[in-house]
This record gives C-alpha cells, structure tokens and sequence, in this order.
C-alpha cells in the first residue's frame, strides 16, 4: 500500500502541476490600441516639463482593448463623450469609444472590465458607455475623489463631476474592484503598477501578450519622448515619481518598445495595423 500511495501521490502531483501550466497558459491577451479621436494643436510644454512653449502637436485620444483568451474583455481607460469638452479643445475625428471598438468585433456590452489609471475627464469619461463593465481602480485615487478633492476648487483640476457620480454609482452597484498599490496577483495575466503622481494616485497597467510582457502607461508617460529623454511628463504633482515610474515601466516591459504611451500619435505607425485607427501591440 505504501509504494501505491506513493505513485498516486506522484501522479496527483503530476497532473496538479500540468494544470497549473494551462491555467497560467492561458492567460494571454491581444492588445489594440484604438485612437477614437485627435486633440488639435496641442501645446507640447503640457506634455513634457520644460518644453519649448513654441511647439504644438496634434495628440491621439485613445483607449486600450485587451482580448483575453478565458473570455476577459477588458479596457484600460474609457475616453470621453461629454458636450463640453468639445467647446473646451479642438477635437477632431470624434468617435465615441464604445463604436471606436467596432472593428474589433465588439459591442459595448462585451467589456468585462475597465482597468481606469487616472480619474481625468478624458480617461474617465466613458465609463457610462459600457453599462456591464466592472471598474478596477486604485483605492486611494477613487477615495480622495469622491471626496477630499472637493474641498478646494484647486485639488480637483481635470476631474468632471459626472464622471465621480458614475463612479460612485457603479460602486453602489457592485462593480468597483480596488487596487491596493501594486498588484500582479489579482488578475491572471494583468498587474497595475502605482504611477508617477500625474493624479493622487495614478496607476499603469503590464499585460501578459503571447510570449512577451506590455506596459500600458496612460498618461503616466503622455510621449515616447518623455521615456526616450527620460523628462517628467508636465502634469505631475511629483516629478521625481514620475521618473521613477518610467524607469519602473521600462523594466517591467520585455522590450522598452512595448512601453506605450497615453497620448502619442506615433503609436499609430510603430505597430501593425489591423484597421482604420487602430493597431495591435505586438
């Protein structure tokens, strides 16, 4: 009995083991950027600290779609759709995010999840668009925005109202997911990483591909021109942070190419394109 023990404990082990590596097998994502529209002539210097005033550039608008392999259908960040942002920038070739995910074959009901970074209007703002979606956002972020912020009109810049109801409604309803500083273990296949204080408490997001590892920066990195000179992004409550965040993201991704940043239209031409604004981060 004891030498039969022993095979069926090796067996258990055996299969428990290769079951393990199907589990973590499979937890492999696609990942899109998707440009649902362009911010026209906008000042570099908001961008990057200590740019020439002179320089203007027009900024993509963009959204990440992670398709998983297990069913997960997830975005990081949900853009905007609120009236007055229209009157407020020069917005060009506007989308709504939810239709901006058509030639992916999805409909806005299809997203899982949303993996939000920041609270900024135009991170955001679409949250509303995608009725079934859970909101997986840093505790300490949804905590001083719902709250703290708005006891100065100075410590709320770039927050909308609208978009802290919807929030705190989808919270009410269940479908708020905190993250508590950084986090590889929650999710199989998807960490988020506390940025560089471009908010209270901004986060990126490294996502497992098929054999290497991303990392989408939002706005803790708006160019690849911050990471390539290794400058602070202009809106930051800490710029030291921020550095240390990109130095952490580089690290974190298995090629410093795959670091993606929030704003710039040049990732538009360095990946492959699979439809009209839209590429494969490969």
């Amino acid at each position: 009995m004891g030498g039969m023990s022993r095979m069926v404990a090796i067996v258990l082990a055996t299969v428990l083991v290769c079951t393990s590596s199907l589990v973590a097998e499979s937890e492999k994502f696609e990942v899109y950027a998707v440009r649902f529209a362009t911010l026209a002539n906008f000042p570099v210097v908001s961008l990057v600290a200590g740019a020439d005033r002179a320089r203007r550039m027009d900024i993509a608008m963009m959204v990440w779609v992670l398709k998983g392999n297990n069913g997960r259908v997830a975005l990081v960040d949900s853009g905007f759709h609120r009236d007055q942002y229209f009157r407020q920038f020069s917005v060009r070739d506007f989308v709504k995010p939810s239709e901006a995910i058509a030639p992916l074959g999805l409909k806005p009901e299809d997203v899982t999840d949303i993996f939000l970074t920041h609270m900024h209007w135009d991170h955001a703002g679409g949250i509303d668009l995608f009725p079934l979606a859970r909101v997986w956002i840093q505790k300490d972020e949804y905590d001083y925005y719902t709250s703290d912020a708005w006891q100065s009109a100075r410590t709320h810049g770039g927050i909308d109202a609208d978009d802290v109801l919807e929030i705190v409604k989808r919270n009410t309803q269940g479908r708020v997911s905190f993250v508590r500083g950084d986090d590889e273990t929650s999710l199989s296949g998807i960490g988020f990483g506390v940025g560089g204080k471009h908010t209270w408490q901004s986060q990126f997001v490294t996502v497992q591909l098929r054999e290497r590892v991303a990392v989408l920066a939002s706005d803790n990195m708006y160019l690849y021109e911050n990471l390539d000179t290794h400058t602070p992004i202009a809106q930051t409550l800490d710029a030291a942070s921020n550095l240390r965040a990109q130095d952490r993201m580089k690290s974190l991704a298995s090629d410093p190419r795959l670091v993606v940043p929030g704003h710039d239209p040049a990732v538009f031409t360095r990946f492959p394109r699979v439809a009209e604004r839209i590429v494969r981060i490969e």
